[in-house]
């Protein structure tokens, strides 16, 4: 069966996965974390890909992007996939694949899922036992929306900023929000246009998309399609 092609298109959301491979570990300390951080900040700038909201995990990291061209996206994980590879085999003596493949991306509407999906990265380190509470794991873009520092490489979304009128209702509401979580279904919605790279919004955001690209953007329905009937 074809591997499906990835979704990327200027100007949209793009919920972006990549971990290790067999699910091994990416980052072994802060100096890994720092630099692999790094990287995502330069290429993103580079490639002129805003990145919204991130989080690193020992295996793998979570992204939240709008490129301005379609290659954008692409370019920028293909560079810091590479970049990062050579300096974690060159710094831990090793050598081989280091990424699990190719990273997933797929496009969320953000009037729907943006902040839920930012919310739900924020608390992916309290669910795998890394932290108490988000605000204490510092390689997330949590810190940055709660108000706690300035992180220059995140670029605030304009539905972040409907938050509130002043800073501190911004920041405050966000917090509020993280702290409510997610229901299942939130979760699972995401976690499954995540892994299996469908688009993720309501039919009218999905008809719009498919309109720009000939991909397929939700799974066909199981069974066998319906014959049509002949005519005489």
């Amino acid at each position: 069966m074809a591997r499906l092609a990835r979704l990327t298109l200027p100007g949209q959301v793009h919920l972006v996965t990549h971990r290790g491979n067999n699910r091994q570990t990416v980052v072994t300390d802060d100096t890994d974390r720092q630099t692999l951080l790094d990287l995502l900040g330069e290429q993103a700038a580079r490639h002129r890909v805003a990145m919204h909201a991130y989080v690193l995990m020992p295996t793998g990291l979570y992204l939240l992007l709008t490129p301005a061209t379609a290659e954008g996206v692409p370019a920028m994980m293909q560079a810091v996939g590479r970049a990062y590879v050579r300096y974690f085999n060159a710094r831990h003596g090793r050598s081989g694949t280091l990424w699990e493949g190719r990273y997933r991306s797929t496009l969320i509407q953000p009037e729907r899922y943006l902040l839920p999906c930012m919310s739900l990265m924020d608390t992916e380190p309290v669910r795998a036992g890394l932290c108490a509470d988000p605000l204490s794991y510092p390689w997330s873009s949590h810190r940055h929306h709660v108000g706690q520092s300035v992180n220059r490489r995140v670029t605030t979304h304009p539905l972040y900023w409907a938050l509130g009128n002043t800073p501190f209702a911004r920041e405050a509401a966000y917090a509020e929000m993280v702290h409510k979580g997610l229901d299942a279904q939130q979760m699972g919605a995401i976690s499954a246009a995540a892994w299996q790279g469908w688009a993720l919004g309501d039919p009218a955001f999905i008809e719009s998309l498919q309109q720009d690209t000939a991909r397929r953007l939700l799974p066909a329905r199981p069974g066998r399609p319906q014959k049509r009937p002949v005519s005489d």
